[in-house]
């Protein structure tokens, strides 16, 4: 079988003028998880935001393997949260005003996470599909359809390796990609409900590995949420968002 792994990306910025950037510590968390990778990548996708990039970006710089080919695919991008929350509530508009204020208030993070959560109750509640850009039914189908890509080319590259009698398949393939993704990918496996994918979303730490196994009839979970890479570097490495 082929082990899939999908990698969120690090701590981004939030409160920043662009919450895409990593922070220093997300620059960080990634550098510790190339540095603690012992299955070399045969292949890697990534999603095409900046902190996707970024992620893969340090954690190459801490793996300091060889370089795998790295393919764009925009299927694995995250959800767009702030269109989200401006369709929630039309003051996060200016979404660096309004994420600024809220961090210079006391538990900012949760004031952050309960207006966030509201936003996406609204979202997937599919009531005001029409308010959106991508609904969350399109979003799912998106990442869904992104997933079977990377395995449906993978099992063509190793159909026409038999026949060819060579080595051009992958056995470990990476996915630079965002929790939400990961989240709907669980969910698509498991046969979960919104409620219980929106409950993985939140459990997601930046910088933590899922490892998916798959061959030509089975898709498995072999592990999910792993960010020991970031406990053994100590306590304060781990993050949410």
């Amino acid at each position: 079988m082929t082990a899939l792994y999908l990698i969120r990306h690090g701590q981004a910025s939030f409160g920043k003028a662009d919450y895409d950037l990593l922070s220093e510590k997300g620059n960080e968390q990634s550098r510790l998880l190339g540095e603690s990778w012992r299955s070399a990548p045969d292949k890697i996708y990534s999603g095409d935001l900046l902190r996707h990039g970024q992620t893969l970006e340090h954690f190459l710089l801490g793996y300091q393997g060889a370089l795998s080919p790295v393919t764009l695919h925009s299927g694995f991008n995250e959800f767009n949260h702030e269109e989200l929350l401006i369709c929630y509530d039309s003051q996060w508009r200016d979404f660096a005003k309004m994420a600024a204020a809220i961090s210079k208030k006391p538990n900012a993070n949760k004031r952050f996470q309960k207006e966030f959560a509201l936003a996406l109750d609204r979202w997937i509640s599919g009531k005001y599909d029409q308010d959106y850009k991508e609904s969350w039914s399109q979003f799912k189908k998106r990442c869904i359809s992104a997933l079977q890509d990377v395995i449906k080319q993978e099992l063509t590259a190793r159909k026409l390796s038999l026949i060819t009698e060579s080595n051009q398949h992958a056995n470990h393939i990476c996915i630079f990609t965002s929790s939400g993704t990961i989240a709907v990918i669980i969910q698509h496996i498991l046969g979960l409900s919104d409620e219980k994918t929106l409950v993985i979303n939140q459990q997601s730490r930046n910088t933590s590995v899922t490892k998916l196994l798959f061959s030509e009839n089975n898709l498995n979970i072999d592990y999910f949420n792993n960010y020991s890479h970031l406990t053994s570097a100590g306590s304060d490495w781990v993050t949410f968002r």
